[in-house]
C-alpha cells in the first residue's frame, strides 16, 4: 500500500508524471502521520508522567502551598480541570503533541525523500543537512518554550492581588504549552531556510544582511503576535534567539559565498549579468598556409590540369 512510486519508475533526472507525485506525497504522508500516530498512542500510556513532567516546574514556580488557613504571603494558582470530559480531551492534547514533537526527524527525513529525487547531486547534501540541523533546531525550540514558561507563569501570577484565587483550567493551560511549543519550535527553523536559500543560490548573504532592519522587526512582531500570553518577557524570549540565529545564518552566508567566489569568480553574477572578459591583446602565432578547393565542377574534379586548371575560356567561373 505504501510502496514508493519512485521504485516503480526511476528517473536519472527526477522526474515524474503528476499522477506520481501525487502518490509519492500520500506515501510520504500516511508514513509521517503513522509515525506520529504511534508515538501518540505510547504517550497515552505514559500520560499522568507527561502530564505532570510539564505542569510540574509551572506548579513548583507558581503553586499554592498546601495550608489550611492564615493569609498567602504571595499570589499563587493551581491547575484544575472542568468539566466531565476535559481529562479525556487534555490527555489527547498532551499526547498528541508528543506525537509531533518525538516524530521530528521522521517527518523531516520524509519531507526530504520526497524533495531528494528531484535534486542535484550538491543540493541533496544540503538537504541531508536541512534533516540533521532541522531536528536540533527544532527541539531546541520546543525546549525553550518548556523552559520559559515557569517564568513566564510566575510573572503572570504576580501581577494577582493578594486576596484573589487564581485558578489555571488545564484545557487552556495545555493549548497555551502546545502553542508555544509549536510555535517556537518553528520559529526557530527560520535561519535553517535562509541557509538552505543561500546554498541554493537562491539568495546572496549580502542580500539577506540588507534586510536586517526589517528582519529584527518582523521577528519582534511575530514574537509577539505567537505568544498566547502576550507579555513582553516571553515575547523577548522567543525574539531574541530567533535574532541571534538569524544574524548567525548570515554569517554562514557571507562565508560561503566567499568560499563560492574563490572556486568560481562569476559565481556571484545572476542570470541576466554578464561576466567580465579579458579583452587584453595577445601575440599572433605563425600563420599556417590553408590550401584553397576549386569552386567549379573541373576544379573540384582535377579534369583540367596545367596552368590554366580550374579556368574555362580564360575564366575563372561561368560568365
Amino acid at each position: 500500500m505504501l510502496k514508493s512510486a519512485r521504485k516503480q519508475e526511476k528517473d536519472p533526472e527526477g522526474r515524474m508524471p503528476l499522477a506520481a507525485h501525487l502518490r509519492e506525497l500520500r506515501n510520504r504522508l500516511l508514513k509521517s502521520v503513522l509515525a506520529i500516530m504511534v508515538i501518540t498512542v505510547i504517550a497515552m500510556w505514559q500520560y499522568d508522567a507527561i502530564a505532570h513532567f510539564v505542569t510540574g516546574p509551572v506548579i513548583e514556580s507558581v503553586g499554592c502551598p498546601k495550608q489550611t488557613s492564615g493569609p498567602r504571603t504571595h499570589p499563587c494558582a493551581q491547575v484544575v480541570a472542568n468539566g466531565l470530559l476535559a481529562p479525556f480531551t487534555i490527555m489527547l492534547k498532551v499526547s498528541l503533541t508528543t506525537g509531533v514533537v518525538v516524530a521530528t526527524p521522521v517527518w523531516l527525513y520524509q519531507l526530504w525523500a520526497f524533495l531528494a529525487p528531484g535534486l542535484h547531486r550538491h543540493e541533496k547534501k544540503y538537504a541531508l543537512g536541512f534533516v540533521g540541523a532541522g531536528a536540533p533546531l527544532f527541539l531546541g525550540g520546543a525546549y525553550l518554550a518548556y523552559a520559559v514558561l515557569p517564568t513566564t507563569a510566575g510573572a503572570l501570577v504576580g501581577l494577582t492581588p493578594s486576596d484573589w484565587a487564581n485558578f489555571f483550567p488545564a484545557d487552556e493551560f495545555f493549548d497555551i504549552v502546545t502553542r508555544m511549543v509549536l510555535v517556537f519550535g518553528l520559529a526557530f527553523e527560520l535561519p535553517l531556510l535562509l541557509v538552505l536559500l543561500n546554498f541554493g543560490g537562491v539568495l546572496t548573504g549580502r542580500r539577506i544582511l540588507s534586510w536586517w532592519r526589517f528582519m529584527v522587526l518582523g521577528i519582534t512582531v511575530f514574537a509577539a503576535l505567537a505568544t498566547p500570553t502576550g507579555d513582553p518577557l516571553t515575547m523577548g524570549l522567543l525574539a531574541t534567539p530567533i535574532v541571534v540565529l538569524y544574524f548567525g545564518a548570515v554569517g554562514i552566508c557571507l562565508f560561503n559565498d566567499r568560499r563560492r567566489k574563490l572556486g568560481n569568480p562569476d559565481a556571484g553574477l545572476s542570470d541576466d549579468e554578464a561576466s567580465e572578459l579579458d579583452l587584453t591583446p595577445g601575440e599572433v602565432g605563425e600563420i599556417e598556409p590553408v590550401a584553397s578547393r576549386g569552386m567549379l565542377p573541373e576544379q573540384a574534379s582535377g579534369e583540367v590540369g596545367g596552368d590554366g586548371a580550374g579556368r574555362r575560356g580564360g575564366y575563372d567561373d561561368f560568365t
